[in-house]
Protein backbone atom coordinates (compact mmCIF):
# COMPACT_ATOMS: atom_id res chain seq x y z
CA UNK A 1 0.00 0.00 0.00
CA UNK A 2 1.09 3.60 -0.77
CA UNK A 3 2.33 5.13 1.93
CA UNK A 4 0.60 9.30 2.89
CA UNK A 5 4.64 10.27 2.46
CA UNK A 6 4.28 9.05 -1.10
CA UNK A 7 0.26 9.53 -1.82
CA UNK A 8 2.00 13.67 -0.85
CA UNK A 9 4.66 13.66 -3.06
CA UNK A 10 2.51 12.00 -6.05
CA UNK A 11 -0.02 14.56 -5.23
CA UNK A 12 2.22 17.26 -5.05
CA UNK A 13 3.93 16.58 -8.61
CA UNK A 14 0.37 16.36 -10.33
CA UNK A 15 -0.56 19.64 -9.04
CA UNK A 16 2.95 20.94 -9.94
CA UNK A 17 3.03 19.14 -13.74
CA UNK A 18 -1.09 20.43 -14.36
CA UNK A 19 -0.26 24.09 -13.91
CA UNK A 20 3.25 23.59 -16.03
CA UNK A 21 0.39 22.42 -18.44
CA UNK A 22 -1.96 24.98 -17.72
CA UNK A 23 0.77 27.66 -18.52
CA UNK A 24 2.10 25.46 -21.72
CA UNK A 25 -1.64 26.06 -22.90
CA UNK A 26 -0.96 29.82 -22.32
CA UNK A 27 2.18 30.53 -24.38
CA UNK A 28 1.11 28.18 -27.19
CA UNK A 29 -1.92 30.78 -27.38
CA UNK A 30 0.28 33.82 -26.80
CA UNK A 31 3.88 33.39 -26.48
CA UNK A 32 4.41 37.01 -26.23
CA UNK A 33 2.21 37.62 -23.17
CA UNK A 34 4.31 37.72 -20.17
CA UNK A 35 3.06 34.44 -17.52
CA UNK A 36 1.55 35.13 -14.38
CA UNK A 37 4.60 35.32 -11.62
CA UNK A 38 4.85 31.60 -11.46
CA UNK A 39 8.71 32.16 -10.32
CA UNK A 40 8.01 33.86 -6.91
CA UNK A 41 10.61 35.99 -5.16
CA UNK A 42 11.92 34.79 -1.73
CA UNK A 43 13.72 36.71 0.78
CA UNK A 44 16.17 39.07 0.38
CA UNK A 45 19.79 38.19 1.17
CA UNK A 46 22.55 40.88 1.05
CA UNK A 47 26.01 39.87 -0.91
CA UNK A 48 28.76 41.43 -0.30
CA UNK A 49 32.22 40.71 -1.88
CA UNK A 50 35.44 41.35 -3.63
CA UNK A 51 36.67 40.40 -6.95
CA UNK A 52 40.28 40.97 -7.31
CA UNK A 53 43.60 39.81 -9.00
CA UNK A 54 46.51 38.90 -7.85
CA UNK A 55 45.16 41.16 -4.50
CA UNK A 56 43.68 44.21 -6.47
CA UNK A 57 40.08 44.88 -7.27
CA UNK A 58 38.67 44.56 -10.69
CA UNK A 59 36.41 47.86 -11.56
CA UNK A 60 33.53 47.38 -13.44
CA UNK A 61 32.52 43.54 -13.54
CA UNK A 62 29.03 41.91 -13.50
CA UNK A 63 27.81 40.00 -10.40
CA UNK A 64 24.50 38.64 -10.62
CA UNK A 65 21.81 36.07 -8.99
CA UNK A 66 19.72 35.89 -12.64
CA UNK A 67 17.38 38.58 -11.49
CA UNK A 68 19.85 41.43 -10.42
CA UNK A 69 22.54 42.45 -11.84
CA UNK A 70 25.38 45.12 -10.34
CA UNK A 71 29.25 46.35 -11.42
CA UNK A 72 32.19 46.20 -8.53
CA UNK A 73 33.58 49.01 -8.14
CA UNK A 74 36.89 50.82 -8.41
CA UNK A 75 38.38 48.42 -5.71
CA UNK A 76 36.51 45.31 -6.89
CA UNK A 77 33.86 45.21 -4.27
CA UNK A 78 30.38 44.90 -4.28
CA UNK A 79 26.93 45.25 -2.85
CA UNK A 80 24.29 42.63 -4.62
CA UNK A 81 20.55 41.92 -2.76
CA UNK A 82 20.02 38.86 -4.10
CA UNK A 83 16.52 36.23 -4.03
CA UNK A 84 16.90 33.74 -1.49
CA UNK A 85 14.83 31.73 -4.36
CA UNK A 86 17.96 31.82 -6.90
CA UNK A 87 20.55 29.48 -6.41
CA UNK A 88 23.50 30.98 -7.49
CA UNK A 89 25.62 34.18 -7.03
CA UNK A 90 27.83 34.44 -10.14
CA UNK A 91 30.44 36.47 -11.95
CA UNK A 92 30.35 37.56 -16.10
CA UNK A 93 33.98 36.54 -16.15
CA UNK A 94 35.84 39.81 -18.07
CA UNK A 95 38.14 39.86 -20.92
CA UNK A 96 41.65 39.55 -19.95
CA UNK A 97 41.27 36.72 -17.02
CA UNK A 98 41.46 33.07 -17.02
CA UNK A 99 38.24 31.40 -16.86
CA UNK A 100 38.21 29.61 -13.86
CA UNK A 101 37.11 25.47 -13.36
CA UNK A 102 36.20 23.21 -11.53
CA UNK A 103 38.71 20.41 -11.12
CA UNK A 104 36.94 18.31 -13.98
CA UNK A 105 37.71 21.32 -16.49
CA UNK A 106 34.13 22.91 -16.25
CA UNK A 107 33.76 26.58 -15.71
CA UNK A 108 33.49 27.70 -12.27
CA UNK A 109 31.87 31.36 -12.12
CA UNK A 110 29.46 30.99 -9.20
CA UNK A 111 28.74 30.52 -5.81
CA UNK A 112 25.23 28.86 -3.93
CA UNK A 113 23.06 31.62 -2.08
CA UNK A 114 22.84 30.84 1.36
CA UNK A 115 18.87 30.63 1.08
CA UNK A 116 18.63 30.70 5.15
CA UNK A 117 20.77 33.81 5.52
CA UNK A 118 20.35 37.33 5.17
CA UNK A 119 23.59 37.87 3.94
CA UNK A 120 26.41 36.46 3.15
CA UNK A 121 30.12 37.07 1.82
CA UNK A 122 32.01 36.01 -1.53
CA UNK A 123 34.71 36.59 -3.47
CA UNK A 124 36.13 35.87 -6.95
CA UNK A 125 40.17 35.96 -7.23
CA UNK A 126 41.01 35.69 -11.16
CA UNK A 127 44.26 34.86 -12.65
CA UNK A 128 45.08 37.19 -15.92
CA UNK A 129 45.61 35.91 -19.14
CA UNK A 130 48.59 35.21 -20.37
CA UNK A 131 48.79 36.22 -23.72
CA UNK A 132 46.27 38.62 -24.97
CA UNK A 133 42.37 36.86 -25.43
CA UNK A 134 41.34 39.15 -27.72
CA UNK A 135 42.70 36.72 -30.27
CA UNK A 136 41.03 33.31 -29.13
CA UNK A 137 38.57 30.98 -30.19
CA UNK A 138 35.69 28.60 -28.94
CA UNK A 139 34.39 25.38 -29.91
CA UNK A 140 30.66 24.36 -30.09
CA UNK A 141 29.95 20.82 -29.56
CA UNK A 142 25.94 20.70 -30.12
CA UNK A 143 24.31 17.74 -28.58
CA UNK A 144 26.45 14.79 -26.97
CA UNK A 145 23.42 13.58 -26.54
CA UNK A 146 25.32 10.12 -25.03
CA UNK A 147 22.25 7.55 -24.06
CA UNK A 148 24.57 4.75 -22.22
CA UNK A 149 28.38 3.71 -22.04
CA UNK A 150 28.45 2.63 -25.42
CA UNK A 151 27.48 6.50 -26.51
CA UNK A 152 29.82 7.86 -23.89
CA UNK A 153 33.31 5.91 -24.92
CA UNK A 154 32.55 7.33 -28.79
CA UNK A 155 32.35 10.36 -27.10
CA UNK A 156 35.14 10.32 -25.05
CA UNK A 157 37.51 7.98 -27.54
CA UNK A 158 36.05 9.82 -30.66
CA UNK A 159 35.39 13.26 -29.94
CA UNK A 160 37.21 13.97 -26.93
CA UNK A 161 40.35 12.77 -28.34
CA UNK A 162 40.01 14.80 -31.93
CA UNK A 163 39.42 18.19 -29.63
CA UNK A 164 42.58 17.03 -28.02
CA UNK A 165 44.40 16.63 -31.73
CA UNK A 166 42.78 19.86 -32.95
CA UNK A 167 44.15 21.58 -30.48
CA UNK A 168 47.39 20.99 -30.58
CA UNK A 169 47.67 22.48 -34.14
CA UNK A 170 45.72 25.56 -32.58
CA UNK A 171 48.50 26.94 -29.79
CA UNK A 172 48.47 30.40 -31.06
CA UNK A 173 44.79 31.01 -29.25
CA UNK A 174 43.23 29.97 -26.17
CA UNK A 175 40.19 28.29 -26.73
CA UNK A 176 37.22 27.68 -24.71
CA UNK A 177 34.26 24.79 -25.28
CA UNK A 178 30.49 25.13 -25.50
CA UNK A 179 28.66 21.64 -25.21
CA UNK A 180 25.40 23.49 -26.56
CA UNK A 181 22.77 21.49 -25.27
CA UNK A 182 21.50 17.73 -25.08
CA UNK A 183 24.92 16.88 -23.25
CA UNK A 184 23.12 14.08 -22.12
CA UNK A 185 20.07 12.00 -24.09
CA UNK A 186 17.53 11.84 -20.92
CA UNK A 187 19.87 9.54 -18.61
CA UNK A 188 21.68 12.21 -16.62
CA UNK A 189 23.51 9.73 -14.28
CA UNK A 190 25.82 10.40 -16.99
CA UNK A 191 27.12 13.54 -16.51
CA UNK A 192 30.44 12.32 -14.47
CA UNK A 193 31.14 10.70 -17.56
CA UNK A 194 30.86 13.91 -19.86
CA UNK A 195 33.00 15.57 -17.21
CA UNK A 196 35.60 13.01 -17.23
CA UNK A 197 35.48 14.23 -21.46
CA UNK A 198 35.56 17.56 -20.39
CA UNK A 199 39.16 17.26 -18.57
CA UNK A 200 40.12 15.07 -21.55
CA UNK A 201 39.78 17.91 -23.80
CA UNK A 202 41.62 20.12 -21.23
CA UNK A 203 39.91 23.21 -22.05
CA UNK A 204 37.50 25.67 -20.02
CA UNK A 205 33.82 24.10 -20.97
CA UNK A 206 30.57 26.60 -20.61
CA UNK A 207 27.14 24.11 -20.90
CA UNK A 208 23.92 25.16 -22.63
CA UNK A 209 21.09 23.20 -20.97
CA UNK A 210 18.94 21.00 -23.28
CA UNK A 211 15.75 19.13 -24.11
CA UNK A 212 17.24 16.33 -22.49
CA UNK A 213 19.37 17.45 -20.12
CA UNK A 214 15.90 18.03 -17.64
CA UNK A 215 14.64 16.28 -14.47
CA UNK A 216 11.14 14.86 -15.82
CA UNK A 217 7.75 14.87 -13.70
CA UNK A 218 8.74 18.40 -12.61
CA UNK A 219 7.74 21.89 -13.43
CA UNK A 220 10.20 23.66 -15.94
CA UNK A 221 11.76 25.68 -13.00
CA UNK A 222 12.67 22.73 -11.17
CA UNK A 223 13.90 21.01 -14.58
CA UNK A 224 17.40 21.47 -14.32
CA UNK A 225 18.24 21.12 -10.37
CA UNK A 226 20.29 18.35 -11.79
CA UNK A 227 22.00 20.28 -14.57
CA UNK A 228 22.77 23.09 -11.97
CA UNK A 229 24.10 20.85 -9.29
CA UNK A 230 27.17 19.63 -11.71
CA UNK A 231 27.33 23.01 -13.96
CA UNK A 232 25.28 26.13 -11.70
CA UNK A 233 23.47 28.74 -13.45
CA UNK A 234 21.55 27.61 -16.42
CA UNK A 235 21.57 31.47 -17.81
CA UNK A 236 24.80 33.81 -17.62
CA UNK A 237 27.18 35.62 -19.54
CA UNK A 238 31.06 36.13 -19.84
CA UNK A 239 33.52 38.21 -22.01
CA UNK A 240 36.62 37.30 -24.10
CA UNK A 241 38.77 39.92 -25.58
CA UNK A 242 36.27 42.14 -27.31
CA UNK A 243 33.15 39.77 -27.47
CA UNK A 244 30.40 39.86 -24.75
CA UNK A 245 29.11 36.09 -24.58
CA UNK A 246 25.61 35.17 -23.26
CA UNK A 247 24.29 31.55 -22.55
CA UNK A 248 20.70 31.16 -22.15
CA UNK A 249 18.04 28.68 -21.03
CA UNK A 250 14.97 28.50 -24.14
CA UNK A 251 13.86 24.88 -22.99
CA UNK A 252 10.39 25.26 -21.43
CA UNK A 253 9.22 22.06 -20.06
CA UNK A 254 5.64 21.97 -19.26
CA UNK A 255 5.23 18.30 -18.06
CA UNK A 256 4.04 16.77 -21.46
CA UNK A 257 6.86 17.75 -23.36
CA UNK A 258 8.54 20.94 -24.08
CA UNK A 259 8.92 23.96 -26.09
CA UNK A 260 11.46 26.55 -27.37
CA UNK A 261 10.54 29.81 -25.33
CA UNK A 262 12.29 32.27 -22.81
CA UNK A 263 10.40 33.41 -19.88
CA UNK A 264 10.31 36.51 -18.37
CA UNK A 265 12.69 36.43 -15.35
CA UNK A 266 15.25 35.28 -18.20
CA UNK A 267 14.80 38.39 -20.40
CA UNK A 268 14.58 40.80 -17.78
CA UNK A 269 17.90 39.68 -16.73
CA UNK A 270 19.31 39.90 -20.22
CA UNK A 271 18.03 43.40 -20.33
CA UNK A 272 19.93 44.25 -16.96
CA UNK A 273 23.11 42.32 -18.69
CA UNK A 274 23.60 43.83 -21.42
CA UNK A 275 22.64 47.56 -19.70
CA UNK A 276 26.41 47.55 -19.32
CA UNK A 277 27.55 45.91 -22.97
CA UNK A 278 28.55 49.06 -25.15
CA UNK A 279 25.73 48.95 -28.32
CA UNK A 280 28.00 48.33 -31.42
CA UNK A 281 29.47 45.54 -29.86
CA UNK A 282 29.93 41.49 -30.72
CA UNK A 283 27.39 39.91 -28.75
CA UNK A 284 27.36 35.98 -29.54
CA UNK A 285 24.34 34.22 -27.57
CA UNK A 286 24.17 30.30 -27.19
CA UNK A 287 21.09 28.66 -27.31
CA UNK A 288 20.22 25.09 -27.62
CA UNK A 289 16.72 25.50 -29.44
CA UNK A 290 17.30 27.44 -32.32
CA UNK A 291 15.21 31.16 -32.67
CA UNK A 292 14.35 30.26 -35.88
CA UNK A 293 15.00 27.47 -38.61
CA UNK A 294 13.78 26.64 -42.08
CA UNK A 295 13.27 22.97 -41.65
CA UNK A 296 9.52 23.27 -41.95
CA UNK A 297 9.63 25.07 -45.24
CA UNK A 298 11.89 22.15 -46.61
CA UNK A 299 9.60 20.09 -44.90
CA UNK A 300 6.68 21.64 -47.25
CA UNK A 301 4.97 22.46 -44.06
CA UNK A 302 3.14 25.47 -43.53
CA UNK A 303 4.66 26.50 -40.04
CA UNK A 304 8.01 25.23 -37.79
CA UNK A 305 6.70 23.47 -34.85
CA UNK A 306 7.03 24.72 -31.32
CA UNK A 307 9.84 22.71 -30.50
CA UNK A 308 12.08 23.70 -33.26
CA UNK A 309 11.86 27.34 -32.63
CA UNK A 310 11.75 30.23 -29.73
CA UNK A 311 8.62 30.83 -30.08
CA UNK A 312 8.85 34.15 -28.59
CA UNK A 313 12.53 35.32 -30.49
CA UNK A 314 11.12 39.07 -31.52
CA UNK A 315 11.38 39.56 -27.73
CA UNK A 316 15.26 38.79 -27.78
CA UNK A 317 16.01 40.33 -31.03
CA UNK A 318 14.51 43.22 -29.58
CA UNK A 319 17.38 42.85 -26.94
CA UNK A 320 19.77 42.20 -29.38
CA UNK A 321 19.18 45.65 -31.32
CA UNK A 322 22.47 47.50 -31.96
CA UNK A 323 24.90 44.66 -31.27
CA UNK A 324 26.69 42.57 -34.05
CA UNK A 325 24.65 39.51 -32.46
CA UNK A 326 25.24 36.13 -33.58
CA UNK A 327 22.87 33.15 -32.06
CA UNK A 328 24.68 29.82 -32.08
CA UNK A 329 22.37 26.74 -31.46
CA UNK A 330 21.80 23.07 -31.80
CA UNK A 331 18.83 20.82 -31.27
CA UNK A 332 18.40 20.03 -34.76
CA UNK A 333 20.77 17.40 -35.51
CA UNK A 334 21.74 18.62 -38.88
CA UNK A 335 23.67 22.13 -39.96
CA UNK A 336 21.72 25.39 -41.02
CA UNK A 337 23.11 28.71 -41.76
CA UNK A 338 20.74 31.77 -41.86
CA UNK A 339 19.50 35.86 -40.85
CA UNK A 340 16.17 35.95 -39.44
CA UNK A 341 15.20 39.62 -38.26
CA UNK A 342 18.94 40.80 -38.79
CA UNK A 343 20.36 38.57 -36.55
CA UNK A 344 22.88 35.95 -37.80
CA UNK A 345 21.81 32.47 -36.47
CA UNK A 346 24.27 29.39 -36.78
CA UNK A 347 23.02 25.86 -36.53
CA UNK A 348 25.19 23.16 -35.97
CA UNK A 349 25.92 19.96 -36.57
CA UNK A 350 25.48 17.00 -33.96
CA UNK A 351 28.91 15.58 -32.08
CA UNK A 352 26.45 12.56 -31.82
CA UNK A 353 25.10 12.80 -35.61
CA UNK A 354 22.31 10.82 -35.53
CA UNK A 355 22.64 10.03 -31.85
CA UNK A 356 25.67 7.46 -32.09
CA UNK A 357 24.18 5.18 -35.06
CA UNK A 358 26.63 5.96 -37.26
CA UNK A 359 29.33 8.93 -38.12
CA UNK A 360 26.64 11.39 -39.56
CA UNK A 361 23.90 13.79 -39.16
CA UNK A 362 20.35 12.98 -40.98
CA UNK A 363 21.37 15.83 -43.34
CA UNK A 364 24.70 14.15 -44.28
CA UNK A 365 26.62 16.31 -41.92
CA UNK A 366 29.53 14.30 -40.15
CA UNK A 367 29.87 14.07 -36.69
CA UNK A 368 31.76 17.10 -35.27
CA UNK A 369 31.99 20.00 -34.22
CA UNK A 370 31.78 23.91 -34.84
CA UNK A 371 35.28 25.88 -34.82
CA UNK A 372 35.11 29.43 -34.36
CA UNK A 373 38.59 31.36 -34.42
CA UNK A 374 38.35 35.44 -32.99
CA UNK A 375 40.02 38.07 -33.69
CA UNK A 376 38.96 41.35 -31.87
CA UNK A 377 34.99 41.60 -32.56
CA UNK A 378 35.74 39.44 -36.19
CA UNK A 379 35.63 35.70 -36.60
CA UNK A 380 35.75 32.75 -39.15
CA UNK A 381 33.41 29.61 -38.13
CA UNK A 382 34.19 26.00 -39.83
CA UNK A 383 32.95 22.93 -38.98
CA UNK A 384 35.30 20.37 -38.27
CA UNK A 385 34.06 16.61 -39.18
CA UNK A 386 35.13 14.15 -36.28
CA UNK A 387 38.54 12.53 -37.16
CA UNK A 388 38.83 14.44 -40.25
CA UNK A 389 41.04 17.71 -41.21
CA UNK A 390 39.41 20.71 -41.03
CA UNK A 391 39.64 21.34 -44.79
CA UNK A 392 37.46 18.05 -45.28
CA UNK A 393 34.01 20.61 -46.15
CA UNK A 394 32.25 18.00 -48.29
CA UNK A 395 31.35 14.67 -49.39
CA UNK A 396 30.99 14.04 -53.09
CA UNK A 397 28.59 11.48 -55.00
CA UNK A 398 28.33 10.22 -58.63
CA UNK A 399 25.60 10.28 -61.38
CA UNK A 400 22.64 8.59 -60.39
CA UNK A 401 23.05 8.72 -56.38
CA UNK A 402 19.74 10.92 -56.48
CA UNK A 403 17.27 9.17 -58.18
CA UNK A 404 15.18 12.13 -58.93
CA UNK A 405 18.58 13.37 -60.51
CA UNK A 406 20.31 10.11 -62.64
CA UNK A 407 22.45 12.32 -64.92
CA UNK A 408 23.61 14.69 -62.05
CA UNK A 409 26.21 14.68 -59.85
CA UNK A 410 26.35 15.81 -56.16
CA UNK A 411 28.09 18.11 -53.75
CA UNK A 412 27.02 17.69 -50.09
CA UNK A 413 28.72 20.73 -48.61
CA UNK A 414 27.24 20.94 -44.95
CA UNK A 415 28.87 24.40 -43.86
CA UNK A 416 27.84 26.49 -46.79
CA UNK A 417 24.79 28.72 -47.13
CA UNK A 418 23.48 30.78 -50.37
CA UNK A 419 26.67 33.25 -50.17
CA UNK A 420 28.80 30.51 -50.85
CA UNK A 421 30.07 29.87 -54.66
CA UNK A 422 30.14 26.21 -55.81
CA UNK A 423 31.94 25.97 -59.00
CA UNK A 424 32.63 22.50 -60.83
CA UNK A 425 35.55 21.80 -63.36
CA UNK A 426 36.10 18.92 -66.22
CA UNK A 427 39.74 18.10 -66.83
CA UNK A 428 41.07 21.84 -65.27
CA UNK A 429 38.54 23.25 -66.94
CA UNK A 430 35.76 25.70 -65.02
CA UNK A 431 32.03 24.84 -66.56
CA UNK A 432 29.96 27.00 -64.34
CA UNK A 433 28.28 27.23 -60.89
CA UNK A 434 26.74 24.45 -59.56
CA UNK A 435 22.66 24.00 -58.46
CA UNK A 436 21.95 24.48 -55.01
CA UNK A 437 18.93 22.63 -54.22
CA UNK A 438 17.00 20.95 -51.67
CA UNK A 439 17.55 17.02 -51.36
CA UNK A 440 18.03 14.48 -49.03
CA UNK A 441 21.61 13.52 -48.91
CA UNK A 442 22.33 10.18 -50.31
CA UNK A 443 24.65 8.45 -47.97
CA UNK A 444 21.95 9.75 -45.02
CA UNK A 445 18.93 7.78 -47.28
CA UNK A 446 21.16 4.82 -47.15
CA UNK A 447 21.61 4.63 -43.51
CA UNK A 448 18.61 5.90 -42.04
CA UNK A 449 15.50 5.35 -44.62
CA UNK A 450 13.16 2.89 -43.50
CA UNK A 451 11.53 1.70 -40.46
CA UNK A 452 14.05 -1.03 -39.85
CA UNK A 453 17.38 2.06 -40.14
CA UNK A 454 19.17 2.56 -38.44
CA UNK A 455 19.25 -0.48 -36.28
CA UNK A 456 20.32 1.32 -32.81
CA UNK A 457 17.40 3.99 -33.16
CA UNK A 458 14.80 2.84 -36.13
CA UNK A 459 13.12 6.65 -35.66
CA UNK A 460 16.07 8.51 -37.25
CA UNK A 461 15.06 8.94 -41.17
CA UNK A 462 16.65 11.53 -43.71
CA UNK A 463 16.24 15.04 -43.51
CA UNK A 464 15.80 17.38 -46.43
CA UNK A 465 18.92 19.77 -46.84
CA UNK A 466 19.27 22.82 -48.75
CA UNK A 467 23.44 22.66 -49.03
CA UNK A 468 23.44 19.98 -51.93
CA UNK A 469 25.15 21.13 -55.03
CA UNK A 470 24.25 19.59 -58.30
CA UNK A 471 25.82 19.56 -62.20
CA UNK A 472 25.37 17.65 -64.81
CA UNK A 473 27.74 14.78 -65.05
CA UNK A 474 29.82 14.12 -68.29
CA UNK A 475 30.62 10.89 -68.98
CA UNK A 476 33.65 11.62 -71.26
CA UNK A 477 35.42 13.53 -68.77
CA UNK A 478 38.42 12.46 -67.07
CA UNK A 479 38.48 14.31 -64.20
CA UNK A 480 35.64 16.41 -61.99
CA UNK A 481 36.78 18.70 -59.56
CA UNK A 482 34.48 20.72 -57.19
CA UNK A 483 35.72 24.17 -55.75
CA UNK A 484 32.93 25.81 -52.86
CA UNK A 485 34.76 28.91 -52.01
CA UNK A 486 33.40 30.22 -48.40
CA UNK A 487 32.11 33.77 -47.79
CA UNK A 488 34.99 34.29 -45.97
CA UNK A 489 37.13 33.65 -49.45
CA UNK A 490 38.22 30.47 -48.37
CA UNK A 491 38.14 27.79 -50.88
CA UNK A 492 38.01 24.19 -50.45
CA UNK A 493 38.83 21.66 -53.76
CA UNK A 494 38.07 17.95 -53.86
CA UNK A 495 38.29 15.77 -57.09
CA UNK A 496 35.35 13.29 -57.74
CA UNK A 497 36.29 9.61 -57.71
Amino acid sequence: MENSTSRRRFLKQTVAVSASLWLADMLYANPYQPLPMWKPQGKPVKIQGIVRSKGKGIAGVAISDGRSVVQTAKDGTFTLIADSNQPFAFISVPSGYEIPTNPTGTALFYKPILANSEQMKVEWDLAPVSQSDSKHGFLVLADPQTLDMDDIRRFQNETAVDVQNFLKGASNRAFFNVACGDIMFDNLSLYSEYEKAVKQMGIPAFQVVGNHDLDFQTTDENSVKTFQKFFGPNYYSFNRGEVHYIVLDDVFYHGNGYMGYLDQTQLDWLKADLAAVEKGKTVVVFTHIPPYTLQFARAGEARPSNSSIITNRQMLYRLLEGYKAHIIAGHMHFSERLTDSNVSIYVAGAACGAWWTGDICYDGTPNGYAVYEVDGSQFTASYKTTGKSIDHQMRLYSAGSDKSAPNEFIANIWDADNTWKVFWYEDGMKKGMMAQRIGSDPLSVEKHFGNKLPQKHTWVEPQQTSHLYYAPFAKDAKEIRIEAISNTGKTYSQVLS
